[in-house]
């Protein structure tokens, strides 16, 4: 089966290398019959497979709340980390041993392969049900991960096929205390002003920005959003298909900004090497007054430094006819099993799981953010920060067309090399089109 060729992708920020070995596979086959496997289907019992040790005490305190309300008995089961959770779903998914509940963490194109084996169910109708409610209740932006729109891409019968329990949004965060001691009285709403901000911090030894550009996924989500606000998504979408080349002004533009900041001292020294990890310690230990991270932070930060004052800012835009569009979306999703004898059973606790009361309970409990937009209300200061992104988010998952693996990859570390200062734009774009065009000619044989 397609399964054994999976490759890991949870939020961009972990992977696995592809192709599986079939002796691997089987050995988690062998697992997921034995002591790890599903126990004996219960009518009232539902079975839940997850990955996020950060949510198993909640989950399993929600789990016993439900019973008491409705008598179904949920079993929460945790795998960690989330590799080798994968790796037990890919397997359970051979054997034809996967719980009612789980979470699929990979690609779109991957969950496209469970969808067409009839392991994923179709949720569109309980979704729409009264007038959509359910559907409604939720950040549009967190159900396009798992929806698929008519005439997609991949051929998957329209629908809803999965439900997000919380959602992500990529933003900056600045320091106050730090803004304050450069007279800085409200973080800024432009490049320009920002650029003048980083300015004023240095001359009173304050660093500028940090931020984990040593993993090139967060350096190139940054990328996107200026290419986004500097040329429109129908630009850079055209540019992956290879309708525009990256020699063009536009994207010269957006590789110059990283020059700009080189030029102005912006950016922390060794950034280009920083894991985001160690850019989050930074940025909680008060070495940098700016920086660049997804909403998990708020967890981290407040274990490294209960007492940090920060907020959070959409990146400064530029000054252009387009909006700067930050990566947003689904942070965590749960399916239904389609195999499932329990899948009404299993559908009613996942819309049980996303009302507003439980999303407001997970948010406080773990710092998430809720993909309940009802629950906006209930949940910390900082949290509501982030979450009025969501609207202006997009993600690589709702994309129309994607570019090829080894350009993105030239291009995110074309960019490292313009911040070093070893190339300049022009090269790097130069660099990047001639990557492009010999993935284009392969694909044309």
């Amino acid at each position: 089966m397609i399964f054994a060729n999976s490759s890991n992708l949870d939020g961009g920020k972990r992977s696995m290398s592809r192709g599986t070995p079939l002796v691997l596979c089987c050995a988690w086959i062998l697992i997921a019959l034995t002591g790890c496997s599903p126990s004996p289907s219960k009518s009232n019992t539902i079975l839940l497979w997850h990955w996020m040790t950060d949510r198993h005490d909640t989950l399993e305190q929600l789990a016993e709340k439900y019973k008491q309300e409705t008598g179904v008995e949920v079993t929460v089961q945790l795998f960690a980390p989330s590799e080798a959770y994968s790796q037990k779903v890919i397997a359970a998914a051979q054997g034809n041993v996967l719980p009612d509940i789980y979470g699929v963490l990979d690609k779109k194109s991957i969950v496209v392969d469970f969808i067409q084996a009839g392991l994923i169910a179709d949720l569109t109708d309980a979704m729409e049900a009264d007038g959509g409610r359910w559907k409604n209740s939720l950040f549009d932006k967190a159900l396009a991960d798992r929806r698929f729109d008519a005439g997609n891409i991949y051929g998957v019968k329209p629908g809803i096929y999965g439900v997000p329990i919380d959602v992500t949004s990529q933003q900056m965060l600045y320091n106050r205390k730090l803004l304050a001691k450069a007279g800085i009285a409200a973080p800024p709403k432009t490049w320009d002003e920002w650029i003048k901000d980083c300015q004023a911090l240095r001359r009173v030894g304050i660093t500028p920005f940090v931020s984990g550009w040593g993993e090139i996924w967060l350096l190139d989500c940054f990328a996107s959003n200026y290419a986004f606000n500097i040329m429109g998504e129908a630009k850079v979408f055209a540019t992956y298909r290879g309708e525009v080349k990256y020699t063009d002004p536009d994207w010269i533009r957006v590789l110059g900004l990283f020059e700009e900041l080189r030029g102005k001292n912006a950016l922390m020294e060794g950034i280009v090497t920083k894991g985001n990890k160690y850019a989050e310690q930074d940025f909680a230990l008060e070495r940098a007054a700016f920086t660049f991270n997804g909403s998990w932070c708020v967890n981290v930060y407040k274990d490294m430094n209960p007492k940090l004052d920060y907020g959070v800012m959409l990146p400064p835009p530029l000054d252009t006819a387009f909006p700067l569009k930050i990566w947003g979306g689904a942070g965590s999703s749960f399916v239904v099993n389609g195999t499932s004898p329990h899948k009404d059973k299993a559908t009613a606790f996942l819309k049980w799981l996303t009302a507003k009361e439980q999303q407001a309970l997970l948010s406080r409990d773990t710092n998430n953010l809720p993909a309940n937009r009802e629950a906006m209300a209930l949940i910390p200061p900082i949290l509501e920060e982030f979450a009025r992104g969501m609207e202006n988010s997009t993600h690589p998952n709702t994309w129309p067309v994607h570019e090829d693996p080894l350009v993105v990859e030239t291009f995110d570390k074309g960019i490292q090399n313009i911040i070093i200062g070893e190339k300049t734009p022009g090269q790097v774009a130069a660099d990047v089109q001639q990557v492009k065009d010999r993935q284009m000619s392969k694909g044309s044989r």
